[in-house]
């Protein structure tokens, strides 16, 4: 065993973190908290992950529900797609593995929304098998331990970053080391202001020796991103308003959402040749700013009272909800946004 591994273990044993929920020998509790942890804190996943377990305890329990529930009970957490992939990889280890987890590296990886490093950790700590892992707090910890320059993003700077983490590996107490790179890089090893004074592999470190620490890893190459402006039509009747739910794949697919108009377009006129739905007030609302990976988006809502509705027969992408449930729904933050800046203490009443 390495030194800095042995370091890392009689750390994390004694400092780390051992109180989590999914802490446990059981493969598709680590998926879930894998896939939620992409992108977002522990603190915020925590109680959606005890929601998700509670709702759906095991594979078949997350096969048989509906895309719309699951979506629903990961609203708010953001990156649909992750959910969505849940749900497709739950359905193939029915079809696949008789509803069991798979327990080898290439089967797991082959899931839908599994990468390698998901599938490494999957295999860590839901199977005790020796795997290397690269998720963001361990790539910081292992690129300024060998001062590894470059964005990690990039395939040169990955490649050297992954074969740092195979050499490193440790041949036993594979969990209490894989647990202690992602404490490490969670609470020591941080982005800005590291504790490398607290940090138990600091001899190691050759950004520490150098005094060079804040210079790795190097951030994301800086671009301006695309702006895109779109309308929202919030449309009202006896306490409800319209939703439709937005085409999957796409930018919140499966979710349900206020409809969205072009800024320009005549939204009352819209309003009734879409949904057969004649209003008598547009009133404009305050717009909601919203960050995405590769572009940023204006919405610009406009509140509207229902005068009179004719049913359409058959349709199933768009339901009228009561104003007081939407966000039991499976909405994005923006709408949920929107909602808590209406006024629903006297909601607008019909002609």
């Amino acid at each position: 065993m390495t030194t800095f591994a042995s370091d890392i273990i009689e750390w994390q044993r004694r400092y780390g973190r051992h109180d989590l929920p999914w802490q446990k020998r059981d493969p598709y509790a680590v998926w879930i908290s894998e896939i939620m942890l992409q992108q977002t804190q522990v603190t915020t996943v925590i109680p959606y992950y005890e929601r998700f377990m509670h709702r759906f305890p095991d594979v078949a329990a997350l096969a048989q529900a509906s895309l719309d529930e699951v979506l629903a009970h990961w609203s708010g957490l953001g990156y649909y797609s992750r959910a969505r992939n849940l749900h497709r990889a739950a359905r193939l280890m029915i079809e696949r593995h008789d509803g069991n987890f798979p327990s080898s590296f290439d089967e797991v990886v082959a899931l839908p929304g599994i990468g390698r490093s998901t599938a490494a950790a999957i295999m860590v700590f839901g199977f005790g098998e020796r795997h290397a892992i690269l998720d963001g707090n361990v790539k910081r910890v292992l690129a300024r331990l060998g001062a590894i320059g470059g964005y990690p993003g990039q395939k040169r700077v990955a490649d050297a970053l992954w074969k740092g983490a195979e050499r490193l590996l440790p041949d036993y107490a594979i969990e209490a080391y894989t647990q202690g790179l992602m404490d490490l890089g969670a609470g020591i090893c941080v982005r800005s202001n590291p504790r490398c004074s607290d940090c138990p592999v600091r001899r190691h470190c050759i950004a520490f020796a150098t005094d060079r620490v804040t210079n790795f890893p190097a951030p994301r190459p800086r671009r301006a991103l695309p702006h895109k402006r779109w309308g929202m039509m919030i449309i009202e009747h006896g306490g409800a308003v319209l939703l439709e739910k937005r085409p999957a794949p796409g930018v919140w697919g499966g979710l349900w959402c206020f409809p969205e108009i072009e800024p320009c377009d005549d939204a009352a006129a819209l309003c009734m040749s879409r949904y057969g739905v004649r209003v008598e007030s547009v009133e404009p609302m305050h717009a909601v700013e919203h960050g995405f990976t590769h572009f940023t988006l204006t919405i610009s809502p406009v509140r509207m009272r229902a005068t009179r509705i004719v049913p359409h027969a058959g349709e199933s992408d768009y339901r009228w909800i009561d104003i007081a449930h939407v966000k039991h729904n499976a909405i994005p933050a923006p709408v949920r946004r929107i909602i808590d800046a209406m006024s629903i203490a006297q909601p607008p009443q019909t002609a």
